[in-house]
């Protein structure tokens, strides 16, 4: 019982050193929930696997002030979105825009399996079958050899 409650308690302490500073929160609240939801559509450039809202990372909370910068300017998420793809390329966003680069990224390793397996169906199909038979040559051949 005592060991659960000291687990609760440093649990809740580390909540509370990782929560951010109320200070850098936007002053409205609707914008800050769209900063918010806005966090989870950005990659951080450090953790690469996680949005700038679960990383503790210092690059994280610099695009989390960006962020919370333009939406106070009234930007719309397509400009904010455009102004972190222009300065940190497509990878900053979470889902990626269908583009034909992306569709190449994506369509590119299973197509080099089909063309792989439909060449190697194709050459298999070709090979000719040895039926175990000799050839009219091989036959002459060994009468030849036989004849000795």
């Amino acid at each position: 019982m005592r060991l659960t409650r000291l687990a609760v308690i440093a649990g809740a302490l580390a909540c509370l050193a990782a929560a951010e500073n109320p200070a850098e929160q936007l002053p409205n609240p609707a914008q800050e929930a769209h900063a918010r939801v806005l966090f989870r559509e950005i990659r951080c450039v450090v953790c690469q696997n996680e949005s700038i809202d679960d990383s503790d990372a210092e690059v994280a909370g610099n695009l989390r002030q960006a962020v919370r910068a333009q939406v106070a300017e009234g930007r719309t998420d397509q400009q904010i979105k455009a102004y972190l793809v222009q300065r940190y390329g497509e990878f900053i966003l979470m889902r990626p825009t269908f583009s034909p680069g992306n569709a190449a990224l994506w369509l590119g390793p299973f197509a080099i399996v089909v063309v792989g397996g439909a060449i190697l169906f194709l050459r298999k199909r070709r090979t000719p079958v040895d039926d175990g038979r000799l050839t009219e040559a091989e036959e002459a051949k060994l009468r030849e050899l036989n004849d000795f």
